[in-house]
């Protein structure tokens, strides 16, 4: 009877925190959805104070973004980030599984100098980093932009991979060892397998990193190998209106990111709880 009696408390209350996480998640969304929402006015609209919404809308702030160019950075981001991104799995996975389950003994101290590389802010490095691009020829370069992506990204895939391999229970991977499987069949056949929820985690946090990345995107190129965050920029004129066109730009800048959230989450969700419960 008193269970009985507490359960109708218990599903009011469900449903009212189930309503106030709705009302946060949508309040969190509203600036995002809003800028969506601009992105289809005409300039004059998109100024009006206060905003208007019924209005008659148009894709032909895409298309001007796309007149004005977006295109060719896009393809910059895409190529730098998917390449980093890649080329930082393959490293961290091995290096990973091996800080993982054979550990030497300085392991610890190894760990701590990977993490150590993100302690110096990108902007004391910024300067040491032109000057050397300049001198060999790699301003405005996407290749010199995989490296510094792999450097920057690198440390963080690391840890992440050496956390979701250590959950790999140990008697996997004796037995394994028992059945005469060598390292790379350890690798590959029983260990990979068993984290890929955490390695697709840390491929799209290293992808978001990367694609996001504006300070240095902005520093090291001016036109040919300039990627998407810093182009954004030319969107804003102080001659005239820019309000829509600069959220249809920042709507398709948007889109990678979420298209690649929207197929992984639920590896995303798997990876990111993994060693959670043991």
């Amino acid at each position: 009877m008193s269970r009985s009696r507490r359960s109708p408390g218990r599903r009011l209350a469900g449903a009212g925190v189930t309503a106030f996480t709705w009302m946060i998640v949508l309040l969190a969304f509203l600036p995002v959805l809003w800028m969506v929402f601009t992105s289809f006015k005409s300039e004059s609209d998109a100024a009006t104070n206060p905003p208007s919404l019924f209005v008659p809308l148009s894709f032909d702030r895409y298309v001007e973004a796309f007149d004005r160019g977006i295109a060719g950075n896009l393809l910059n981001s895409v190529t730098v980030s998917v390449l980093s991104t890649v080329i930082v799995i393959l490293l961290a996975i091995p290096v990973g599984y091996a800080l993982a389950f054979r550990p030497g003994p300085r392991a610890t101290d190894i760990l701590f100098y990977f993490i150590s590389t993100r302690f110096l802010p990108v902007a004391v490095a910024a300067i040491p980093i032109y000057l050397l691009l300049l001198s060999i020829g790699g301003l405005d370069k996407v290749g010199w932009l995989i490296v510094l992506y792999l450097g920057m990204n690198l440390p963080l895939a690391i840890w992440m991979m050496r956390s979701f391999f250590a959950e790999v229970p140990a008697e996997i991977i004796e037995a394994a060892q028992v059945d005469g499987a060598n390292v790379r069949t350890e690798l590959t056949r029983i260990a990979v397998p068993i984290v890929a929820p955490g390695i697709a985690a840390a491929a799209l946090i290293c992808f978001i990193f990367a694609w996001n990345e504006y300070f240095l995107a902005n520093l090291l190129t001016a036109t040919v190998g300039r990627t998407t965050p810093p182009i954004l920029g030319s969107f804003v004129d102080g001659r005239g209106q820019f309000v829509a066109v600069l959220s249809a730009a920042s709507t398709i800048a948007i889109l990678p990111v979420v298209i690649a959230g929207w197929f992984a989450q639920k590896q995303l969700v798997r990876g990111l709880a993994m060693g959670a419960i043991k």
